[in-house]
C-alpha cells in the first residue's frame, strides 16, 4: 500500500494547532494516517497510507503543505517493492 512519511517544521508553539488542522483535514479523506509531535530537527511526523499514491501526493501538496504556520516539509515515499523483503 502506498505510504508516505511527511516531516514538518512549524512556527514556534504552533504544533498542537497544526496537528488539530491535520486531523480535521484528513478526517474527510479516504486514507489512513498517524500524526505525532516530536523532538528534534522536525516538529511533527505524519504517516499517510492510501490505496492511491497520486491521492497521497495531492493531499500532501494541496492540503498539508498549505496549513498555516507550517514552515517546511520533507516527504519520503516508501519503496513498495521492498516492503515484503
Amino acid at each position: 500500500m502506498p505510504t508516505a512519511y511527511v516531516l514538518l517544521n512549524s512556527d514556534l508553539g504552533s504544533d498542537e494547532s497544526i496537528i488539530s488542522d491535520i486531523k480535521r483535514i484528513l478526517s474527510n479523506e479516504d486514507i489512513e494516517y498517524e500524526v505525532q509531535g516530536v523532538y528534534g530537527v522536525y516538529d511533527i511526523v505524519l504517516k499517510l497510507l492510501s490505496k492511491d499514491a497520486e491521492k497521497l501526493r495531492v493531499i500532501i501538496t494541496n492540503k498539508v503543505r498549505k496549513i498555516a504556520k507550517v514552515q517546511s516539509t520533507l516527504t519520503m515515499m516508501v519503496i513498495e517493492e521492498q516492503e515484503n523483503l
